[in-house]
């Protein structure tokens, strides 16, 4: 999709990823590219150009540049799982997942059927998106069609690429929350002739989750699958135990939750289930099979105890799943992807410890322990060009190549807790990197005790969409 606008340029610092660094073990490096001073031309949204500025500057006499000094530039962060009208429920008491549900989300998704309400909310939401880094999401909405056209208005507004669709829930919630089968069915078709690809809008099949929708809801879904194939399917699978329990006793004739979402036709590319804690290893050769997806949302697996995902197991090579990265706001209780890279870098760590032998010796592997570890070039991976991947946006974004849609996060490295990091470091506040693996151990630093601070500027095709404050 062409976006009008007038040709631009950026000098500055980049780096971005050009392959997974799991297939590096060792020499994640070689998955990375780091361009000290770069320069990124943008034409009508899009990248037609980018590399060393002394080679890539002759090629555009007379372009306007816009110079971007001390601050590391990298593809605008992807968001694969997040609730938009939980935006006003951030932080409220977690209990765990399915009583939260009911005391907290559902009475306030209901307000979503207001369409000033949704539309404000709107605002709010994108406004905490733009300010966290986030330039593409995957969101659910709610069983209103009124919070689901609010959300496309305003992403169409801002230009963003965001994948989301009507929410599909016809049981577990109060009567007046859920929607019909039939009505979310001709609804969905209503919403994806409207919305999707038009502009940067995409669209995702919802079915809220299996304990929300009965077999008369799935195969609902699964009738628009076939019927506009091109769409996404978003979802949630084995998040808590609670929950997987009760699904198992609304589908008794399925082995297990992935069956589910296999029975009714879902599994396959373009799916992605969110959380994805408790699937089995054969459920996840299964996806890898399909090629589905599934969604890490560490803020949420443990706000609400729900679990710890086992990304080592996602990232088996011989049955790789496609994964990406979600602050689940607001079962998250952030927006900020830094902050989603740091709970996930914690939750490695235990399960690279619980699989290394010191527990139960009889349970090791190593190899998987490793796979765990999230160090700066794979976290930072999952957040940009590995979201793309997971959510089959590679061909569209996910990091500097021409062609791509030139959405891009300046990070400020000095800001928040981070400037205290790097007082003793080699790095100080009056140099850029001179290599990559300087820029790797900046990017850990942002990760490990940054947050939206570290956000000094969003770009949006080609245009800034946000800027922090000064101080």
């Amino acid at each position: 999709m062409a976006m009008v606008g007038n040709c631009c340029a950026i000098r500055g610092t980049f780096f971005d990823f050009v392959d997974d660094p799991w297939k590096y073990e060792g020499r994640e490096h070689e998955a990375a590219r780091f361009t000290r001073d770069g320069l990124l031309v943008v034409k009508d949204g899009l990248v037609v150009d980018f590399g060393d500025f002394a080679e890539v500057s002759p090629r555009h006499p007379g372009l306007s540049i816009t110079h971007i000094k001390n601050r590391l530039i990298l593809p605008g962060f992807i968001d694969g799982h997040i609730h938009f009208p939980q935006v006003r429920v951030l932080g409220a008491y977690g209990s765990q997942l399915l009583d939260w549900l009911q005391n907290w989300i559902f009475p306030e998704e209901l307000k979503y059927r207001d369409r000033d309400y949704a539309r404000e909310a709107a605002k709010h939401f994108f406004d905490a998106l733009l300010a966290g880094g986030t330039t593409t999401c995957q969101a659910f909405t709610t069983s209103s069609p009124v919070s689901t056209e609010e959300f496309f208005d305003e992403a169409t507004r801002r230009e963003m690429r965001v994948i989301s669709g009507l929410t599909g829930i016809d049981r577990f919630a109060p009567d007046d929350f859920c929607i019909t089968p039939d009505d979310f069915h001709s609804e969905s078709e209503r919403l994806i002739e409207r919305y999707h690809r038009k502009g940067r809008n995409l669209y995702a099949i919802t079915p809220r989750f299996a304990v929300g929708c009965t077999s008369e809801m799935m195969d609902r879904c699964r009738q628009l699958k076939l019927k506009y194939p091109d769409c996404w399917v978003n979802t949630h699978i084995s998040e808590n135990p609670s929950e997987i329990r009760t699904a198992r006793e609304h589908f008794p004739d399925c082995a297990d939750y992935t069956h589910v979402h296999e029975k009714h036709g879902l599994l396959g590319p373009k799916f992605t289930a969110g959380h994805a804690v408790w699937l089995s290893n054969d459920e996840f050769r299964r996806f890898s099979k399909a090629g589905a997806s599934v969604c890490f949302c560490p803020l949420s697996n443990l706000f609400l105890g729900s679990g710890l995902f086992r990304l080592g197991r996602a990232t088996d090579p011989e049955h790789p799943v496609r994964v990406s990265l979600g602050c689940d706001m607001g079962g998250g209780n952030a927006f900020s992807i830094i902050r989603v890279l740091e709970e996930a870098y914690k939750v490695g760590m235990c399960n690279n410890t619980m699989l290394d032998g010191s527990i139960n010796p009889r349970e090791q592997d190593l190899a998987e322990a490793e796979r765990n570890k999230l160090g700066p070039y794979r976290a930072f991976y999952l957040a940009t060009l590995g979201g793309a991947r997971a959510l089959y946006l590679d061909e569209l974004l996910g990091n500097f190549d021409k062609g791509k849609e030139a959405d891009f996060v300046v990070l400020d490295w000095n800001a928040g807790q981070t400037a205290m990091r790097w007082h003793q470091s080699l790095i100080t506040h009056n140099e850029s990197p001179e290599n990559i693996d300087q820029a790797a151990q900046l990017l850990f630093g942002v990760m490990s005790v940054g947050d939206d601070r570290n956000i000094d500027e969003t770009w949006i095709a080609g245009t800034r969409a946000y800027k922090k404050a000064g101080v």
